[in-house]
């Protein structure tokens, strides 16, 4: 049985996995609150980048986390074209949650079938991306921890959806963001808790790229990616501010006619 260490960088890669779902949870929660208050294309264009920070935060969280798994007995390669399914299954489950509960009348149905819908997503999307790992040796999973770790994706699918239709405040985004961060954390590690390895020493060479060569680059692109979306939301004026500004901006006499 091969010795699977979760943390080869100590502490660097859960903290800064854990970083990247919470931002990816506040952009998301952000994007929502700006879609609920818009319409037409402006919904959906808020509504499709809420699920792509959703989804790319979940995604980099769970690859980001892998960069500091290991296995004694065995180097790891990861398959690319698998890898990259996994990142896209993850947008695409989230999308579906929340344009369910975009545009759906009743929102306590939208919300339960896009939290089942988003949350089974999530756990297909990490089991992929560890059917992804190419290594020399069996793995197997523990069947409870297995399940434990599905419960905890619908749970906290089903949060985020809550927070996205209930929340507004700055402040209340921030704590969600945080409390769905480490929600997504916890699956992630009680899943890989439920990986078991039975390695088979070979001298062959693996088939795929390392974690350095593929994830490394991407996931830093990702960040990227949600750093410079974060900061045109925060950036960008909000629906009652650009009418108030469009208010101070009316002549003194046409606002005293209405």
């Amino acid at each position: 049985m091969g010795h699977l260490d979760h943390a080869t960088f100590g502490w660097l890669t859960p903290v800064l996995s854990y970083v990247m779902a919470c931002m990816g949870a506040a952009l998301g929660l952000r994007c929502t609150v700006r879609a609920l208050a818009a319409t037409g294309r402006a919904r959906r264009n808020w509504l499709v980048t809420a699920a792509s920070a959703i989804g790319t935060g979940i995604w980099t969280m769970h690859f980001v986390a892998m960069l500091g798994f290991g296995v004694s007995g065995t180097e790891l390669r990861y398959d690319v074209p698998l890898t990259i399914l996994s990142l896209l299954v993850a947008m695409a489950v989230v999308c579906g949650g929340v344009f369910a509960v975009g545009y759906s009348r009743n929102r306590g149905r939208a919300l339960l079938l896009g939290g089942l819908t988003t949350g089974l997503g999530v756990a297909s999307m990490h089991y992929l991306g560890m059917a992804a790992v190419r290594m020399h040796g069996e793995v197997t999973y523990d069947p409870a921890l297995v399940a434990l770790s599905v419960v905890i994706a619908v749970v906290a699918a089903t949060a985020a959806l809550w927070a996205a239709l209930n929340i507004r405040s700055p402040l209340a985004v921030t704590v969600a963001s945080l409390v769905m961060g480490g929600a997504v954390s916890s699956m992630h590690y009680t899943a890989m808790w439920a990986v078991r390895v039975e390695v088979a020493p070979s001298g062959e060479s693996l088939p795929g790229a390392t974690a350095m060569q593929f994830i490394f680059p991407l996931a830093v692109g990702l960040g990227s990616y949600l750093f410079l979306t974060s900061a045109f939301v925060a950036l960008s004026p909000t629906a009652g501010e650009r009418e108030a500004s469009a208010s101070a901006q009316r002549p003194v006499g046409s606002a005293a006619a209405h």
